[in-house]
């Protein structure tokens, strides 16, 4: 069984947790982390999500596991997800947003990854692919990509153009 760290309001470790898929309770956080990773070619690295995560192309991301920082938490899912493995010190956090019940850290990675490389774990992802902005913005119109990763991505644009 996993289990998330709970927060306060101010970021700061309660000492409680929760299990994984347990709701959170009023007036605690977890974190959520989502990375964006981009190839030389300024693609955007995306996988297709289980079935039983409705099938959507999303960026890759989740919740550390009790005990894991952030950063740690993200190196950990790009690894369970794709079976890729990533340097602590090319992750890069861009953005926090505080939402009613988590803190969602958004990282930027700058990596080519072989497509042929990649080792998906089959229980949350069917696929993985580079997509071009013209592309996902398709996605987005087709509701193709998922919706609740949209802001997110229009935050990684923003930050795109101002690097």
């Amino acid at each position: 069984m996993e289990y998330r760290d709970l927060y306060d309001k101010d970021r700061k470790l309660t000492g409680k947790v929760i299990k994984k898929d347990d709701l959170v309770p009023s007036g605690y956080y977890y974190i959520t982390v989502m990375v964006f990773i981009e190839n030389l070619k300024s693609e955007i690295l995306l996988q297709k999500r289980s079935k039983e995560k409705g099938g959507a192309w999303a960026t890759t991301g989740g919740h550390p596991k009790t005990g894991q920082s952030s950063l740690e938490g993200m190196q950990a899912e790009i690894k369970e997800e794709l079976g890729v493995d990533v340097n602590l010190n090319d992750l890069i956090l861009f953005k926090t947003i505080k939402t009613e019940d988590d803190f969602l850290d958004l990282y930027y990675l700058k990596k080519d990854i072989n497509l042929n490389d990649i080792k998906i774990q089959a229980e949350e992802v069917q696929a993985a692919n580079w997509f071009t902005r013209e592309e996902i913005e398709e996605m987005i119109k087709t509701d193709e990509f998922f919706k609740w990763h949209i802001a997110a991505y229009r935050d990684y644009l923003k930050y795109i153009i101002t690097r």
